[in-house]
């Protein structure tokens, strides 16, 4: 059974042609300048998918039988991105673009060619594949930080409330909060060195040195007993044998090196960057705490009383949980909207618990 051809094009249809080209090229140009701030495999595989875009740009000018007098506009997304790559070429590009690419108009165009339709789906998951590894390289200092902020807003807006609802003088719940603040933010930091500074012995006490590889030339028998060495660290019989061969051979002839294919690592060469610094982590969980305990405060630091320092602080932090959790959510390859109001929830749902207790406490203590 053949596919029927499409219809004869109206102008609905070249009007629809011109505002996939103008965004194909719009896409075309954020990998380009993607790649001119990355270097080696990434930079290939961003030009690649700049190519592509070009590909389907061109059938978009094949259809419109040329370049047109007038196009479009790009949308605001794709030209955000555009100046974005530009200027940063990070990670929070990559993530938005992945978003970009997994919502395809291609698949209800009958003027698009199955060929576009795959390389679309491809797309979504190179630019997935490339936004993973930012997120690998940032987890380690970037979950500190994010968290401390959140902890930092959550915990002090809590605190303030629950202090402000005893009816206590503004003075006081100032000092509470900027109390508050300092312990939160040392725990945190304390803590989180702790953490890291831990996970990072943990892997060096697994990690494999060249011990005995280095005195594989005092041997005095054959390769057999190294091999064991890899074997206890998970490589298998047939490869660890042939390791210790290379080895013991290359010592023997006075060859200074290790096998060829470097030390064996059981948990990869790239634990540790996984992890992170356990002084960056802290010291972003100390400083991203901070900023984030201090919103809440504000208002009495400006000296506000009363329901009005309240308000204004709820305000505050209710705008700045919805920017960490919009963050997360794109970083994360999630819905901003959906994690923004989590987040916001979860805050305001903790600090409307202390509040409540506030109140009761208060009213008792009249």
């Amino acid at each position: 059974m053949t596919t029927p051809a499409p219809a004869p094009a109206t102008d609905a249809d070249r009007r629809r042609w011109a505002r996939y080209l103008v965004e194909e090229r719009a896409e075309g140009l954020v990998y380009q300048r993607l790649a001119h701030r990355r270097s080696g495999e990434e930079r290939e595989i961003l030009l690649g998918l700049a190519e592509a875009e070009r590909r389907h740009e061109q059938h978009w000018l094949d259809l419109l039988g040329g370049e047109p007098a007038r196009l479009p506009r790009a949308g605001v997304r794709s030209r955000l991105l555009g100046r974005m790559a530009g200027r940063f070429g990070s990670i929070f590009v990559l993530a938005l673009a992945q978003s970009a690419e997994a919502r395809s108009p291609y698949d209800e165009e009958q003027y698009a060619t199955p060929a576009m339709r795959a390389d679309e789906k491809v797309h979504y998951e190179v630019v997935r594949g490339l936004a993973a590894r930012g997120r690998r390289r940032l987890s380690g200092s970037f979950r500190a930080a994010v968290f401390g902020a959140n902890d930092g807003l959550v915990s002090n807006l809590a605190l303030v409330l629950g202090i402000g609802a005893t009816g206590v003088s503004s003075g006081f719940v100032l000092f509470s909060g900027i109390a508050g603040l300092l312990a939160g933010a040392l725990s945190m930091g304390a803590g989180e060195f702790v953490s890291v500074r831990s996970q990072r012995e943990l892997l060096a006490a697994t990690e494999a040195n060249d011990d005995a590889a280095a005195t594989a030339a005092d041997l005095d028998i054959d390769e057999n007993e190294l091999a064991l060495v890899y074997r206890a660290r998970g490589v298998g019989p047939e490869e660890a044998l042939e390791r210790a061969g290379r080895i013991v051979a290359a010592a023997r002839a006075g060859v200074e090196r290790t096998a060829t294919t470097g030390p064996v690592h059981v948990h990869g060469g790239d634990d540790h960057d996984i992890v992170g610094s356990d002084w960056t982590a802290a010291l972003s969980s100390f400083l991203l705490f901070s900023s984030g305990a201090i919103i809440p405060v504000l208002p009495w630091i400006f000296g506000l009383q009363g329901t009005t320092a309240v308000v204004v602080a709820l305000v505050l932090v209710g705008v700045a949980l919805l920017s960490t959790g919009a963050m997360v959510g794109i970083l994360s390859g999630g819905p901003p909207l959906r994690r923004a109001l989590r987040q916001l929830a979860i805050g305001f749902g903790a600090a409307a618990v202390t509040y409540v207790l506030g109140l009761v406490f208060g009213v008792g203590a009249v």
